[in-house]
């Protein structure tokens, strides 16, 4: 039996209750049938004493007279020719003298005259035993283990008792209508079963549903974030609907611990992260300064070549976006430095073009660039390299990469890029971690390039995102040109 309650909730409740409803209404069918039964009973008992009292009256003065053919008429007239069809319907009438001895009776055959009880049957023993006790009042007999009730009835003439009369009733004509009853009884609880165990099931289900997926995101609430159940699944206020409630509340709770914990963890990392990118900038800038001095002395000299002065101005450039970059990682104030112009962006595709090559990249370059962008030149440029080296690297072979570059206008004006490439799609989990330290989405990658362009696309007050679509990957930075921030992420 144990297996039984072991069963799921959604099995068990409607199994149980449709147990009750089936056990209820076998019950209450029991006890309807003992109870017609009775009441059939009873309405022979009250046929047979109207009977009884008009027979007892007319024979008593044949049995005082001793007048046994005027007995036998009168005993014989209430019993009808064809068998008895009713359960009123007597089945033999018997007139007993004072000493229980047959004065009288309908049916001689079995029962003759003047034949004592332990001659008849055990019945008429258990008959002559009660009237010894109780002869002055009728008297209803149903012996055990017999086929007949017998309803008996003082004979009196006044006032002194002249013997009794007996009416013999058979149960066997009870039996039809019995069954009839009953029959009626099943067909009646069977059309109540079919209704009830449907909405039983139904009901049952209902409630137990909403417990089964409770208990298995109870089951994994240690391994998996814990998710809300949905609004629609028990949606009424009982002690059920309180509980699936507070199991909301206790997993709402648990995810705002788990991103509490989470962005303590971050900012633990890039503290941490941040002691270690100041002490690398205190060593570049060192060495770095004395680059930057070396090409400008020789920017000095006056018998340079116009190619080796343009390679030392591409040299400057670069060695002036590697020391911004380092001031944005120490998270100083906004870097004051020239604009942005089109020999940057010269520079940059200069720059990625041996990679581009390498990979035999198809490179779409659509930049609408005007003189100059009031934005930090050695910034964006470092954002621009960051972005199309992860898309030169990220795309397949003989694939694509391309680069939107230019001004939206309008009261929040704004520097939009857009670089996006035809490599693998990102995974949700890969969104989730994107911008943070150490997380690379591709082999061989040391995860620092996203950030340190999340570090100054932040740092200029602008906005960076990342989406998939149509199969392709594409990162969109804004970037304000004024005093308005860029609140959109998209192109």
């Amino acid at each position: 039996m144990r297996w039984l309650f072991n069963l799921s909730f959604r099995r068990k409740i409607p199994l149980w209750t449709s147990f009750l409803i089936s056990l209820s209404i076998f019950v209450v069918g029991a006890a309807l049938m003992t109870r017609a039964y009775e009441d059939m009973k009873r309405a022979v008992v009250i046929s047979a004493g109207n009977l009884g009292h008009t027979l007892a009256n007319t024979v008593a003065p044949a049995l005082l007279h001793d007048d046994v053919w005027r007995a036998f008429e009168i005993v014989r007239s209430p019993i009808r020719g064809e068998p008895a069809q009713t359960p009123v319907q007597v089945d033999a009438v018997v007139v007993l003298a004072r000493d229980h001895k047959v004065f009288v009776s309908s049916d001689p055959d079995t029962l003759p005259m003047l034949a004592e009880p332990p001659a008849l049957g055990v019945d008429w023993v258990q008959l002559s035993t009660r009237l010894g006790a109780e002869s002055n009042w009728s008297l209803v007999l149903e012996p055990e283990d017999s086929n007949y009730l017998y309803v008996v009835l003082p004979i009196t003439d006044r006032d002194a008792q002249l013997g009794h009369l007996v009416l013999r009733y058979s149960k066997s004509v009870f039996h039809p209508w019995f069954i009839d009853s009953l029959w009626q009884g099943i067909e009646i609880g069977l059309l109540v079963l079919a209704v009830l165990i449907p909405i039983n099931w139904y009901w049952g289900r209902r409630m137990a549903t909403p417990l089964v997926d409770l208990a298995q995101r109870m089951g994994t609430i240690l391994e998996t974030e814990p998710a809300p159940l949905p609004p629609d699944l028990y949606p009424y206020q009982d002690e059920l609907g309180q509980l699936f409630r507070a199991y909301d509340r206790m997993a709402l709770a648990l995810r705002d611990k788990a991103a509490l914990e989470n962005e303590v963890v971050k900012s633990e990392r890039l503290a941490a992260i941040g002691q270690l990118t100041a002490g690398i900038a205190h060593e570049i800038n060192n060495p770095l300064a004395g680059l930057i001095t070396v090409v400008d002395t020789l920017k000095l000299q006056r018998d340079l070549d116009p190619r080796t002065l343009r390679n030392l101005e591409l040299i400057d450039r670069g060695l002036m976006q590697i020391r911004d970059t380092v001031a944005a990682l120490l998270v100083q104030t906004r870097i004051q430095a020239r604009p942005l112009n089109q020999h940057d962006l010269d520079d940059i595709r200069t720059l990625i073009q041996t990679q581009v090559s390498k990979r035999r990249i198809r490179l779409e370059w659509s930049a609408a660039m005007p003189d100059e962008l009031p934005v930090p030149a050695s910034l964006v440029r470092q954002i621009l390299i960051n972005l199309l080296l992860n898309a030169v690297q990220a795309a397949a072979e003989d694939g694509q990469v391309g680069l939107w570059l230019g001004r939206k206008e309008g009261p929040e004006a704004c520097l939009s890029i857009v670089v996006h490439n035809d490599g693998k799609l990102l995974s949700e989990e890969q969104f989730a971690h994107l911008f943070e330290p150490f997380a690379t989405t591709r082999a061989g990658g040391h995860g620092l390039g996203l950030w340190v362009t999340y570090q100054i696309v932040t740092q200029l007050e602008g906005r960076i995102s990342a989406r998939n679509v149509d199969g392709q990957v594409e990162f969109v930075v804004n970037l304000p040109l004024g005093e308005a921030l860029c609140n959109t992420a998209s192109a």
